[in-house]
C-alpha cells in the first residue's frame, strides 16, 4: 500500500472522536499494535519474537496519555483498547507517525505502558499539528 492509499484511508474521518471509536480502524490497529510492538520487542532483547499486547497496558496507556477524557463515561477497559489501536493505525494510515518512530518509542521504554502512552501522545500532538 503506497503512502497516498494509506492517506486516502485516513482522510474519511472528520474528527478524533470517529477515529477512536471506529471498530474497524480498530481491527486493523489490533494486528498493527501488536506487530510494533513485537518488533520492538526483538529489536531490544536481540531475538525475533511475537508478543500480544494486553487489554489493560492500552487502557493504561490511554489514562496515562490523558486521552481517556475524550472517549464516552462508561467504557469497559476492552473498548479502551480498541480506541488505542484505532488512534495508532490512524496515525499510521493518515501518515502522522512512522512503523520506525513507533518502533523506536517503544523499544526505548522498558515499561511498556509508559511506551504505549508516550505513542499516544506522539501520535495526538501529529494529528493536531496537521
Amino acid at each position: 500500500m503506497t503512502a497516498e492509499e494509506r492517506q486516502i484511508l485516513a482522510l474519511r474521518y472528520g474528527a478524533l472522536n470517529e477515529v477512536l471509536t471506529d471498530k474497524n480502524l480498530a481491527k486493523l490497529g489490533d494486528a498493527y499494535v501488536n506487530f510494533v510492538h513485537s518488533l520492538a520487542l526483538s529489536l531490544r532483547t536481540g531475538r525475533m519474537t511475537s508478543s500480544r499486547v494486553k487489554t489493560e497496558i492500552l487502557a493504561e496507556a490511554l489514562k496515562r496519555s490523558n486521552l481517556r477524557g475524550s472517549l464516552p463515561r462508561r467504557m469497559d477497559k476492552h473498548s479502551q483498547a480498541d480506541a488505542v489501536e484505532a488512534l495508532i493505525a490512524y496515525s499510521w494510515l493518515g501518515g502522522f507517525i512512522s512503523l520506525d518512530e513507533s518502533t523506536e518509542i517503544l523499544k526505548d521504554e522498558e515499561d511498556p505502558t509508559e511506551g504505549f502512552s508516550k505513542l499516544i501522545r506522539t501520535a495526538l500532538n501529529k494529528i493536531r499539528v496537521a
